[in-house]
Order: structure tokens, then sequence, then C-alpha cells
């Protein structure tokens, strides 16, 4: 019985599917009004047709506003893109949560997977850490109810809330029999966006700025750090970007441009988006100040763009593990429901015109953290690469 009422919604949405598609192909706006108000008239009727023939005839209580939504997001799952998605009004609010810039959670970034959330930093003291959760585990289900095929952004604003409340969650680490479920208190999350530190390797000084995220405001705090750790006889630096999922294309920018002092940082192209080249904005660190970009599979988005242009521009290398691999442009429209439509519409190119795609960045330098150690295994391999373009 569940088959019949899922083939009945996805016929819903196919038929739904079918014609937006024609008309965001364009051919009912070269018809006469006349004709193309008989599109839509014609597409009205059906799906009230079939909506009508659910309500009447279905063995159990239909929610129609669960049938919309399902039409919905049937449309754009047929994209076949992990990107894109139809969100709710209630989920639309979630979203807006999410990247308000607050930060009352567990205390961990997150990236999406096709199980739910995988985790890729837990930050130290953090109440995540508390309860055991660890980089590499997943987050199947928030509160009892799965977040398998969520979008990343819902899923994690139903993991934050108000400091002092708690939060169920199912985790599952790779290697073990069966998921478990945790119950972490959230707190108010301290953590600087920026940071910084001198290595000395063999009475030689680097300076080690790490950037957790491309939030606004992210690149002049970054520029501080570097400037401290110059002014403190640092001979190269090395720039951390493990773990940082991105954000702001306008950061990635503008954080590529304390190391680039101009021409071409990425570029923009869309099917219906003519390209638009960003370059960098100028007051650079001294170009003959060696920089090693250290990455790993968390490494995305924003960061990918940091990195792809540091070393196209021939101003970085890149040191570590391959990248996520996330090249596409995200943009949100508000719908008339209060829904949302986050869709991809364009792709990133770096200064030489390579996409990241899906397989991300090679590193130049091959360094891998083992995590299971207290030692971090990669940023020694960054600090000689730095050191040795100085020699």
């Amino acid at each position: 019985m569940q088959s019949t009422r899922s083939a009945v919604v996805a016929f819903l949405c196919a038929v739904v599917a079918l014609f937006v598609g024609i008309w965001l192909g364009g051919h009912p706006e070269s018809l006469p009004d006349p004709i193309r108000d008989a599109f839509v008239d014609e597409d009205r009727a059906l799906r009230a047709e079939v909506v009508d023939t659910i309500k009447d005839n279905f063995y159990k209580p239909v929610n129609e506003d669960k049938l919309d939504d399902a039409s919905l997001k049937g449309i754009v799952d047929a994209l076949d893109d992990q990107y894109s998605h139809y969100l709710t009004p209630d989920e639309a609010k979630q979203f807006q949560e999410s990247v308000s810039g607050e930060f009352e959670g567990v205390g961990m970034n997150v990236e999406e997977a096709r199980r739910g959330l995988k985790v890729i930093r837990v930050f130290d003291g953090s109440p995540a850490r508390k309860a055991g959760i660890g980089e590499g585990d997943f987050i199947l289900a928030v509160n009892g109810r799965s977040i398998a095929g969520v979008n990343s952004e819902v899923a994690t604003g139903r993991i934050k809330g108000p400091s002092g409340t708690s939060v169920s969650l199912e985790v599952f680490t790779p290697g073990d029999d069966r998921p478990r479920t945790v119950s972490v208190e959230r707190e108010r999350i301290e953590v600087p966006v920026a940071s910084s530190r001198i290595v000395r390797h063999d009475g030689r000084k680097v300076g080690v700025v790490e950037l957790i995220s491309f939030s606004s405001g992210a690149h002049g705090l970054l520029r501080q750090q570097v400037r401290k750790v110059l002014d403190r006889g640092a001979e190269g630096i090395v720039l951390d970007l493990r773990g940082n999922g991105g954000g702001l294309l306008t950061e990635a920018v503008l954080v590529s441009s304390i190391f680039i002092e101009d021409g071409k940082v990425v570029s923009v192209r869309g099917r219906a988006r003519p390209e638009r080249v960003e370059d960098a904005e100028g007051d650079a660190i001294d170009e003959k100040i060696p920089v090693a970009v250290l990455v790993d599979g968390g490494s995305a988005s924003a960061s990918e763009i940091v990195t792809g242009a540091l070393r196209d521009r021939g101003r970085g290398t890149v040191v570590g593990t391959h990248t996520f691999g996330k090249g596409l442009v995200q943009e949100v429209e508000r719908l008339s429901n209060g829904g949302v439509l986050d869709l991809t519409v364009a792709n990133y190119y770096l200064p030489r015109g390579e996409t990241i795609g899906h397989n991300g960045i090679k590193p130049q330098v091959r360094a891998r953290d083992d995590r299971s150690t207290p030692r971090d295994e990669a940023l020694p391999v960054a600090v000689d690469t730095v050191l040795d373009e100085r020699r």
C-alpha cells in the first residue's frame, strides 16, 4: 500500500515537472498569450485532477500540503543535483537560522553526505567532543528524524538551538556494527574564525594561520593574523584551510587578495549566466613571502577557490590531500508560499580555466594527518615546503 501511495505521488511529481520543464525551457513564452494561458490552465486542471483523485480514493486521510511539498521537491530532485533543493516554509526558517551567524549548537563542522551529515571537525571542549562524537562520524538523525537527503543547512538548523537545551543525535562511526544515540546539550560556541601561531624549525620561523569559515568579515580577521605572524619574524606562511567547508564568494576573493596583488582569482559562468570575472583587490603581502595552503577532504567551495587561485597564480603550493570538490554556485530565491528554492546556477572556474567539479584539487605535495594520533603529521610537511621555497 505504501508503494501505491509513492507511485501516485511520483506520478504527480512527474506531471508537474514535465510542465515546469516546458515553461523554464522558454517555449510557452514564444506563443501567443491565449495559447500560453491554455498551457497553464491545462497544468492546473491536471494537477487538481490528480490531487482530487488521491483525496477522494486513497485509503487513508491525505494531507494536501504534503502532496504540494512532495510535488515541488520532486521537480527539483529530477535535476539530479545534490546541491539544489526546494525547502518548505518550515525548512526555509531553519535554513535562515542556519546561515544567520549564530553559534549556539554542539560545536562541530559538517558536510552533506548520502546518509545525512559527515562530521569534518569537532572543536576542542565542545558538547559534541564531550559526547564522544569524532571526525569522520556520520549524523543520521536529529531528534529521531532521519536527515538522509535533507539539505545540509536545514539539517544543521535542526541541530542548532538555544543554549541549555538538548538535542538527540543518531551517530554512526565507520567500523561499528550499528549507530548509537547520544543526547547533547547545546552551548554558545566561541570559536575564533581566524587564528595564528609561530612554528619554529631549525631556528627558523613560519607563521601558521588558520581560517575555519568564509563568513562575513573573515578576510579582515585573517589579514590581522597574517600581519601578526609577519611582525613576529615569520619567513613564510602556512594557510590552514583543513575542514573549512567554505562560505561567501566575496570573502574567498578578499582572502585571496591577501596573497595575490591583482589579476584573476575566479570566474563564474552558467547556462543562463554570462561570465563574471572576480579579480584580486590589491594590498597583498610581499610576493617574496612563500605560502603553502594546507587542505584536506573537508576543504570545500570557497576554500577550493582560494587554494586554486594561489596555485594557478603561482602564489602558493598546495599541501595535504584531495579537497572536497564543490565548484558550483547556488542562488536562493524565496517563493510565494514562504518556501525557498536553493538552486545551482553556475560553475566556478579557476584562473587556468579548470572547474573544481567532483574531483577537487589535487595537492602538489601530499601529506595526511592521522586523526588517531595526537600529533599533526601534515603540518610539518607544509612548514618544510615553505622553508624549502625560502631557501
